[in-house]
């Protein structure tokens, strides 16, 4: 009987916490490599921080989940074997920021952004 009260308390606070809509902003990006070869050294840079990998076969999507702190643009850099290095500047970004954002490497160093991002109310 005497551990059911802090269980009671446990199960209280987690349902209010989901109650109040308590979670973090993010946003889900996907990197497709549709240049028609392997890239290598992807950096994909925003607000803050950056991911990336050291190469991406031709076809393949790298995922990430990012959170945005501050505001700014998406830079996305990369090198391919007929591309001596390209970069590339994408929409900017807000903190606080959900959604999706979609970036489409294509050939000649190029890349198209579809983002579909919402700010909190």
């Amino acid at each position: 009987m005497r551990y059911l009260r802090p269980v009671s308390i446990v199960i209280a606070l987690t349902v209010s916490l989901v109650g109040t809509g308590c979670r973090s902003s993010h946003v889900d990006v996907s990197v497709e490599n549709r240049t028609g070869e392997a890239i290598r050294l992807l950096e994909v840079s925003y607000p803050s921080a950056s991911f990336g990998a050291d190469s991406l076969a031709a076809g393949a999507t790298l995922r990430n989940r990012i959170q945005l702190r501050g505001d700014g643009p998406v830079k996305v850099t990369f090198a391919g074997a007929r591309t001596q290095f390209a970069e590339i500047t994408g929409p900017v970004l807000a903190e606080k920021q959900n959604g999706i954002l979609q970036i489409v490497l294509l050939g000649g160093g190029k890349a198209d952004f579809h983002p579909d991002l919402h700010s909190p109310q």
